[in-house]
Order: structure tokens, then C-alpha cells, then sequence
């Protein structure tokens, strides 16, 4: 089956500028036209695509994606370089969720802080503000 640029969108959930960027990037290899010029995708090249948002939300740069690209294209031969920039992507991910759940733990805390401190069980105390005697 072939898909128009706008099928290729709803398929893979890009907008049209996007898709269409990524084309004139060539980061869609071997786009195929129809007869009336218009650019059309075939099943491969939609799974390549959805590959391309997968990348893009692991913080892939285009510049990184056209390298990684590059290698896919050569064969398998590149697949241990492949999955050295896969691994090194996996390292950033996986640091970025443990900065976000520290981020998470504090919200947490805070809450119950305040819970704890609008109910009376606690007193209220800030970092921000001095201590209060109780002379």
C-alpha cells in the first residue's frame, strides 16, 4: 500500500511540516513519487518513520539521526555502532527519569509537609523565613 503525504501523517502521527522537514533532510531514504510528483510512503518506510519519532523522543538530534541513519543504511555490519548510540541515548533516558523522579519525590513530600502542617500534626517551619522563638 502507498500513502499520501497526509495518510503518512495519520499513520505516524507527525504533522505535515514535520514529515515533510524530514524529508528534505533526507532522513527519509528513497521517497518515492507518484505521477503527479507528490511524494508517497510505502509500509517500510512508515515503520522507518515511526523509528524517526521514536529517536527524535530520546533526544536525538537530526544530525544524529542522519549518522545513525547512515549506519542502518550500510547493513548489518554497523549494528555494534548502532547499538553503542542506542545505548548511550538509553544512559541519558534513564538519568533524565531519575532526576525526574527525585523532582517527584520532593513534590511528594512537600504535599504531606503541608498536609501535615494544615491538620496541626506538624508545626510549620521554611527555610526561607527565621525561626521563630517561643519566648
Amino acid at each position: 500500500m502507498l500513502y499520501t503525504m497526509k495518510q503518512a501523517c495519520d499513520e505516524t502521527g507527525l504533522t505535515y511540516d514535520t514529515l515533510k522537514f524530514y524529508c528534505n533532510e533526507g532522513l527519509i531514504p528513497n521517497v518515492k513519487r507518484d505521477k503527479n510528483n507528490y511524494r508517497v510512503f510505502n509500509d517500510k518506510d512508515i515503520a522507518w518513520i515511526k523509528s524517526l519519532s521514536c529517536l527524535k523522543s530520546c533526544d536525538m538530534s537530526i544530525v544524529e539521526m542522519k549518522e545513525y541513519l547512515a549506519l542502518c543504511l550500510k547493513g548489518e555490519s554497523t549494528i555494534p555502532e548502532r547499538k553503542e548510540i542506542l545505548n548511550n541515548k538509553l544512559k541519558e533516558l534513564e538519568h533524565k527519569i531519575n532526576k525526574i523522579q527525585d523532582s517527584i519525590n520532593y513534590i511528594h513530600w512537600k504535599q504531606n509537609f503541608y498536609n501535615d502542617v494544615l491538620s496541626g500534626k506538624t508545626k510549620y517551619y521554611s527555610n526561607l523565613t527565621p525561626i521563630e522563638s517561643d519566648d
